[in-house]
């Protein structure tokens, strides 16, 4: 069967893979487009799975929020490049798995990648995503935040996500909350959210520390209670200086409003993912290798 370019035009359309791609599926199944479909879908596959090796550090941070602004979900979906982290249909993707995720309430990454979208799972999207732009993409975290009151939520350059969720204010107090804890990262809601053996650990190296001082006991520590006082006001929520005006602190912000921060989930694009350091010579080398081979 001739293959035609309205043909070869339909499946295109279909699939949104490369045209020479979808030529050469229709000539593999003698212009059938629907068995074209299905051995694109397994040769996606293929691709797919030889690329899962691959470390993906880059990639975007994207939000959700319900309606009724109680609820959201917020992923990360990674990928090897900055490059195709703006991408519009990685993009898409990435939109697609937090509105699911939204939706069904999970924050299990292999549960969102199972919901459908446009006719196939986003697990198909992302399989056909990797076959077509050429890199390993994987969608590794998803938290869900739910607030008796409202969620706030901020992302910045796409990398960094954060999810209020606070009783009291307005929508502008959970953006600016979000703000804040987007550039001031801090570990801790409050002082009694601060587990005991971290705080024994900082008393045990303060006390190390003053002891060098040859000061007396009782004066070490009030040096040493002064300083956990201290140390508790910077890795904590509410006793953090407001970044937008850093003379009052967070608490003091909270009580101006009326209101509560109920908890908070941070998001940073490739945190804790060790990065392969790439040679690029050595790449491009093995890149002219590669061609001359086939």
């Amino acid at each position: 069967m001739a293959i035609t370019a309205s043909l070869v035009k339909e499946l295109r359309e279909r699939t949104g893979a490369a045209m020479m791609d979808c030529k050469r599926a229709l000539e593999a199944t003698d212009g059938d487009i629907d068995a074209a479909i299905e051995k694109m879908r397994a040769d996606g596959q293929a691709k797919a799975d030889k690329k899962a090796s691959r470390v993906a550090a880059e990639g975007v941070v994207r939000t959700a929020v319900s309606a009724d602004g109680a609820s959201a979900a917020m992923v990360e979906l990674n990928c090897e490049t900055d490059f195709v982290a703006k991408n519009e249909d990685f993009l898409a993707l990435a939109d697609a798995a937090a509105q699911a995720a939204l939706e069904q309430g999970t924050s299990d990454p292999a549960e969102v990648l199972q919901a459908q979208a446009n006719g196939q799972s986003l697990e198909e999207t992302r399989r056909a995503l990797i076959a077509k732009l050429g890199e390993n993409m994987t969608l590794r975290r998803v938290v869900l935040l739910k607030s008796s009151g409202r969620v706030g939520s901020y992302i910045h350059g796409g990398r960094i996500g954060v999810l209020v969720a606070y009783e009291g204010g307005d929508e502008q107090l959970g953006l600016d909350l979000a703000l804040h804890i987007a550039a001031s990262n801090p570990a801790f809601l409050d002082e009694s959210a601060v587990p005991a053996e971290v705080l024994e650990q900082e008393k045990k190296i303060l006390m190390a520390q003053a002891e060098g001082s040859g000061k007396p006991v009782e004066i070490i520590e009030k040096m040493v209670g002064g300083r956990i006082r201290k140390y508790l006001a910077e890795i904590t929520l509410v006793g953090q200086p407001f970044v937008k005006d850093p003379d009052q602190t967070v608490s003091k912000l909270l009580a101006a409003n009326n209101a509560k921060v109920l908890g908070f989930e941070r998001l940073v694009v490739g945190e804790g993912i060790e990065k392969e350091e790439a040679n690029f010579a050595d790449e491009v080398a093995a890149q002219a290798a590669a061609a001359a081979k086939s």
